[in-house]
């Protein structure tokens, strides 16, 4: 029965609905998406009797209505409309999913890419090469742009500790012309699927659906999702108690974003308000010494991510934050265009 319930996809059609609301028509449009969502969830109420995410949901549409003062009649969101697929000459309809070869074609010469990271407790490393490490707590936007919005949020890695850690991450693909159809990837703490919420693994029954694809690299450990169609490659991974996320992005792509989205922490790094400065992981939960003959024997430049592993040990003291570091730093080794940048000294 649980096979055919289809809550995940009301989920995800109810985030595509509300994922960009914004201006006067907001509140009306968000009661439209809430009708959708409600009557999505009635069509499949029979097969999903014993789900809980369906249970939550009802719940969840039932508050969201009334904090609104959403009318249960009315209109609801239109679905999205599927374009016809455009007649490139010269590039096969197929090939326009596939970025760098279309890039190809148009410029005569490759994309050109960016990299940035999000581990530990947290650090990010910017696709500007800026480092920080972060005590962001709550849900914070690691992108969000044209075609991806990512959103990583972070608990406290220890009690009374001013260190965070990534605790889910969630990773929306949004809906591109004949490529692929929205998808959802979430991960949490000992959960990372190697499949988008609506079970699918791949961009859907569009012609260029292929180019959108999870591979899992290491069951519950590290996943990897390859979105040809954007010249993007995200890695996921779970060291410890904490996610570590990678990117490798076309630098069109990661440039594609208004003002109004300005607080991206792979663009602008984390607010100077949310900084830590990396020595204060001084007198922690683990010696120094000790911190730093760990993370030696896997990290032996002393560079940021060799500094990190000896912060997130001294605060944390779990010997697993070494595999966080080391984890970032073989995705980097992948993903950095420049290996020149690889290292930073700071």
């Amino acid at each position: 029965v649980s096979s055919q319930c289809k809550i995940l996809r009301c989920n995800s059609e109810y985030v595509a609905a509300t994922l960009n609301l914004r201006g006067s028509h907001r509140d009306a449009a968000f009661c439209d998406a809430l009708r959708s969502y409600s009557h999505c969830t009635r069509k499949t109420a029979r097969t999903c009797r014993g789900d809980l995410a369906y249970h939550s949901a009802v719940h969840g549409i039932e508050d969201l209505m009334i904090q609104n003062n959403c009318s249960k009649e009315g209109p609801t969101s239109p679905p999205r409309p599927r374009p016809p697929a455009p007649n490139h000459q010269g590039l096969e309809s197929l090939e326009i999913c596939n970025y760098e070869k279309s890039f190809l074609y148009k410029h005569g010469q490759p994309p050109s890419y960016q990299h940035c990271a999000a581990f530990g407790d947290p650090h990010i490393r910017t696709f500007h090469h800026d480092f920080h490490t972060c005590r962001v707590e709550g849900s914070w936007p690691l992108l969000d742009n044209d075609f991806l919005f990512v959103q990583a949020t972070s608990s406290p890695v220890a009690k009374g500790s001013n260190a965070t850690v990534t605790s889910k991450l969630t990773i929306i693909f949004k809906n591109m012309k004949e490529c692929i159809d929205q998808k959802v990837y979430q991960a949490e703490l000992d959960n990372l699927p190697a499949a988008f919420e609506d079970g699918s693994v791949n961009g859907g029954e569009r012609p260029g659906g292929s180019s959108l694809a999870i591979l899992e690299l290491s069951p519950g450990r590290h996943v990897e999702i390859r979105a040809e169609y954007i010249g993007t490659t995200i890695a996921v991974r779970q060291a410890g108690r904490q996610l570590s996320f990678s990117i490798r992005a076309a630098e069109e792509v990661a440039k594609a974003f208004t003002e109004e989205q300005d607080l991206q922490l792979c663009v602008g790094g984390c607010p100077q308000s949310q900084r830590i400065s990396r020595s204060q992981g001084c007198g922690g939960r683990l010696a120094a010494e000790t911190a730093r003959a760990l993370c030696k024997e896997m990290l032996p430049v002393e560079d940021v991510y060799f500094q990190s592993c000896v912060f997130d040990l001294v605060t944390s003291g779990d010997a697993n934050f070494t595999m966080a570091a080391h984890g970032a730093l073989e995705d980097a080794k992948v993903f950095l265009p420049n290996v020149e940048k690889l290292h930073i000294f700071q």
